[in-house]
C-alpha cells in the first residue's frame, strides 16, 4: 500500500485493507470524488483516476509532483530546509539543534519557520504561484503543527510551528507516491461536488464518496462547512449516479458522541433494497 505524504484529517490509509476488497473490479474511470490526501485513489487499480477536492491547493500540490518528479521536488525541499536553516534530525541528530526527541524540534525550528511561512504568504499575496510555492507549501506543512494544513480567509497559511522534521520515513512516501502518480493516468479537478460533471460516468466506472461527516467535527468543518443542506444535495448526487448506473461507495458516520446522523439513516431506510452497509 502507498501512503499519502500528507498527514490529511481523515485519511483512509490504516482502512484501505478493509475498504479496497469491497470495490468492484476492472474499474474504467475511478472518481475520489473529496480525494483529500489521495490514500483511496493512488491504491486504486483502473484505467483512470480522476482526483477531485474543493481544496485547490491540494490538487495544485499534487499535480506540482506528478509534473516535476522525485529528483526536483527532493532537491527543492533540501534547498528549502538548507536556506531557512530548519532542522535536519536524519543528517545531523537531536543534539545538534540542542534539542531532546521526546520535546521535539519546535524550539530551534519556529523563528525559522516563520520566515519561511511569511515568505510563502507573500508569494500567495503577489500571487506567485509556480512549482517552487507548492513545493514551499509542502515544506511548510512538513515542519508545521502535527503535519495539518490550514488557511485563513486571505488565504495565507496560519498554522504554527510543529515538532517534528523531514525524515526519512516522510522522503520514502514523498518518493512512492510521486512515482506512483507520475505512473497512474490520473487527471486533478477542483470543484464543488455538486458541479462535478457526471454525464460522462457509465456503468464500468465507479466514485468513491469520503466527505466531512455532518455530525462530527475537524479542520476542514470547524467553521460549518458542511451543514445538512450539504448532506441532503450530497445524497440527491448519490440518487443522481444511481439513476445514471454508475456505481459508487459511501464512507460515513451514522452516530458519534451521542448523535445520530437522522438524514442519512433516513436516505439509508428507504434505500434498503439498493444499498449494503459495511461496518468498519
Amino acid at each position: 500500500m502507498i501512503q499519502s505524504p500528507l498527514n490529511y484529517i481523515g485519511g483512509k490509509y490504516k482502512l484501505l485493507p478493509q475498504i479496497l476488497p469491497l470495490f468492484p473490479q476492472n474499474i474504467g474511470t475511478f472518481v475520489d470524488l473529496f480525494c483529500g490526501g489521495c490514500n483511496v485513489g493512488i491504491n486504486i487499480q483502473s484505467n483512470h483516476v480522476i482526483y477531485n477536492d474543493i481544496d485547490e491547493n491540494l490538487l495544485y500540490l499534487y499535480n506540482t509532483f506528478k509534473n516535476l518528479g522525485k529528483e526536483p521536488v527532493l532537491e527543492w525541499i533540501y534547498e528549502i530546509i538548507d536556506k531557512y536553516g530548519l532542522s535536519l534530525v536524519s543528517k545531523n541528530g537531536y543534539v545538534y539543534y540542542g534539542c531532546e526527541s521526546s520535546k521535539g524540534l519546535g524550539n530551534y525550528n519556529r523563528e525559522r519557520y516563520l520566515r519561511l511561512r511569511a515568505d510563502f504568504n507573500k508569494k500567495h499575496a503577489g500571487r506567485n504561484f509556480d512549482y517552487y510555492y507548492y513545493v514551499m507549501l509542502y515544506v511548510i506543512i512538513v515542519y508545521a503543527f502535527n503535519n495539518q494544513i490550514r488557511f485563513n480567509s486571505n488565504g495565507e497559511f496560519n498554522l504554527p510551528v510543529g515538532k517534528r522534521d523531514f525524515n526519512k520515513k516522510m522522503e520514502q512516501k514523498l518518493i512512492k507516491f510521486i512515482d506512483r502518480i507520475q505512473e497512474q493516468n490520473c487527471a486533478f479537478s477542483c470543484c464543488d461536488f455538486r458541479t462535478f460533471d457526471t454525464s460522462f460516468l457509465t456503468r464500468q466506472d465507479f466514485v468513491y464518496v469520503d466527505p466531512p461527516y455532518l455530525i462530527t467535527c475537524a479542520t476542514y468543518n470547524e467553521r460549518g462547512g458542511w451543514n445538512e443542506k450539504s448532506e441532503m444535495d450530497l445524497l440527491a448526487f448519490l440518487d443522481k449516479l444511481d439513476n445514471q448506473k454508475v456505481r459508487f461507495a459511501l464512507s460515513n458516520v451514522l452516530a458519534s458522541k451521542g448523535k445520530e446522523n437522522d438524514i442519512l439513516i433516513k436516505w439509508l431506510a428507504k434505500n434498503t433494497d439498493k444499498y449494503t452497509i459495511v461496518p468498519l
